[in-house]
């Protein structure tokens, strides 16, 4: 029964992630980026608080904290996520699912520079193995572009660095608060700090909206939004955090597959192979720490 759970998780997980990109992909057809986002979180944020009192989670950060919930609600939420879509416009599913793949390697980065961890051989490895590579991918798909892409591409990289260093954040903070918590608030927060933006900014018409848009929009709020976070909350109770997150390596392909039969958009057959050795570095930043421990003491 565990192993079925656990197996359930995964899958939700890999497929809300996957899915996401492309829904992305399909509110941004006819829904402003700021709008879109900050519904998004005014969707979503109601059912979390209702989950927190249900629960009887605390909604506010520990005393000392709530400065923190705040530059998360900016800098975790509404900037990050508001340039997701923005990236979508422009660039494919495809391509930004496999920078958002690259997380644990952004997050391996900041807390080399940030908060001077230690890094193994075979991590350092995988940097530089992913690095390069997707690096050549991006520039692939640059080039084939003839460089309209740039602005999105740049967009997407701030925001993995972004999440990178909130993660960071948390981790020299000793952050350890409810996922619940985490999100319901700053979500709030975030919606209607955007929503307000976009009212000056891009004066949304909601007769322009589509109804494949709103659907689209409504299932990130919802269920990627919600269901996503926390099946990969739980997922991570349930196994150790090097497998948790192999699901990193299972969404970009699941957002390629959609985006091909939706779209019939492929990736390059020459990005493709540098996709493989891309995959291969994540894979070993994500080794555990305790494995070469283990080999140090033997």
């Amino acid at each position: 029964m565990n192993k079925f759970i656990i197996l359930l998780l995964f899958s939700l997980v890999s497929i809300t992630w996957g899915t996401t990109w492309i829904a992305m992909k399909i509110v941004t057809e006819t829904i402003p980026p700021f709008f879109a986002t900050g519904i998004r979180f005014l969707v979503a944020s109601p059912l979390l608080i209702m989950l927190a009192f249900y629960t009887k989670t605390p909604l506010l950060f520990p005393l000392g904290q709530r400065w923190f919930q705040f530059i998360i609600s900016i800098f975790y939420f509404s900037i990050p996520f508001t340039l997701m879509l923005y990236g979508g416009i422009h660039v494919s599913s495809s391509i930004a699912s496999i920078i958002f793949s690259n997380m644990p390697v952004a997050v391996l980065i900041i807390s080399f520079l940030y908060l001077k961890q230690k890094l193994f051989l075979t991590q350092k490895i995988g940097l530089i193995i992913s690095s390069i590579t997707l690096l050549i991918v991006l520039l692939i798909e640059l080039e084939s572009k003839c460089f309209v892409q740039w602005k999105a591409i740049l967009a997407l990289l701030f925001a993995l660095i972004s999440h990178a260093i909130i993660y960071a954040e948390c981790q020299k903070k000793s952050c350890n608060v409810s996922v619940i918590t985490f999100n319901a608030l700053p979500s709030l927060i975030s919606g209607i700090l955007l929503s307000t933006i976009s009212w000056f900014l891009e004066s949304p018409n909601i007769d322009n909206f589509s109804n494949k848009s709103i659907l689209a929009l409504f299932y990130l709020g919802d269920f990627s939004g919600i269901f996503g976070i926390l099946s990969y909350f739980y997922l991570q109770q349930k196994v150790s955090a090097f497998y948790a997150s192999t699901v990193f390596l299972i969404f970009p392909v699941i957002a390629g597959f959609l985006e091909n039969y939706i779209y019939k958009n492929t990736i390059l057959s020459c990005e493709i192979w540098f996709i493989f050795p891309l995959l291969i570095g994540i894979l070993l930043t994500l080794i555990p720490v305790n494995i070469f421990k283990t080999q140090n003491k033997i």
